[in-house]
């Protein structure tokens, strides 16, 4: 999919979520402009189980946490409330550390909202370079489980591969071989064991992040004794796995958690 094909589907889905009049509460999580998350809630009274939002757009600063306001929609109609996270990217302050620190300071922040949510069984659903955020995090004490969708599982394969016009080195600032101190915090296939439930949903047709990514973290995840699921989905693209409407997410949304 070409550069302009992927802004007029962000711009197709962000139409989509506004034609719905969704209901969300922007919340403050820390001193950055960038450190806001929002949140929607179902129907009901609940407790609602929380799906946390990660965002993907290989960490750079253009792409913002409203990529994922489609799927929030369609997990509140499913019965979850969402929690959709923004952090510091590539030119508003972020990097391996400070990305990974907005995430798990986002994730803390829910137990301070209550209200009628249970943040005792957090699932977290990243996409792209979101899905290793998503796995870094994994291993928090409330994540139960993770999704990961065409997730950046392992960032010096990345790097070796130089996917996203060499988006690993900017985001790290390095090679693995500079910064392995960096690597070890920032990439998912030094974080294991995580302890919580993966799933890994990935499009063989993915000309961004390939498909063997996904292949490699399932097969070390599961020789580490975690429980990792790989759902590949065939002639499915980077972004499908996002949009409500594709037969891909129908295919995702039925291997997600019980919200109940």
């Amino acid at each position: 999919m070409a550069a302009t094909d992927v802004h007029a589907l962000i711009a197709e889905l962000q139409e989509w979520s506004r034609a719905r009049g969704a209901v969300t509460q922007t919340h403050i999580y820390g001193p950055a402009p960038e450190h806001e998350a929002d949140l929607m809630l179902p129907a009901g009274d609940g407790p609602h189980r929380v799906a946390v939002l990660l965002h993907g757009g290989f960490w750079r600063a253009p792409f913002k946490r409203s990529i994922m306001d489609a799927l929030a929609i369609d997990l509140a109609q499913r019965g979850w409330a969402s929690w959709n996270i923004e952090y510091r990217r590539g030119g508003s302050g972020g990097g391996a550390s400070e990305t990974t620190d907005d995430v798990r300071a986002a994730i803390g922040a829910l137990r301070r909202i209550g209200g009628p949510l249970d943040t005792s069984r957090l699932l977290l659903i990243g996409h792209s370079a979101g899905g290793q955020l998503a796995l870094c995090a994994a291993s928090m004490p409330a994540v139960a489980s993770v999704v990961a969708l065409a997730g950046v599982c392992d960032l010096v394969s990345a790097f070796n591969e130089g996917i996203g016009n060499s988006a690993v080195v900017e985001f790290i600032g390095a090679s693995p071989t500079e910064r392995p101190d960096l690597y070890a915090i920032a990439d998912p296939m030094q974080r294991l064991p995580t302890g919580a439930e993966v799933m890994l949903a990935h499009g063989d047709a993915d000309d961004r992040v390939p498909v063997g990514l996904s292949r490699g973290y399932a097969v070390a995840a599961r020789t580490a004794g975690d429980s990792c699921e790989l759902l590949e989905l065939p002639g499915v693209e980077h972004f499908a796995v996002i949009d409500p409407r594709s037969d891909a997410w129908s295919e995702i949304a039925r291997h997600l958690p019980n919200p109940g």
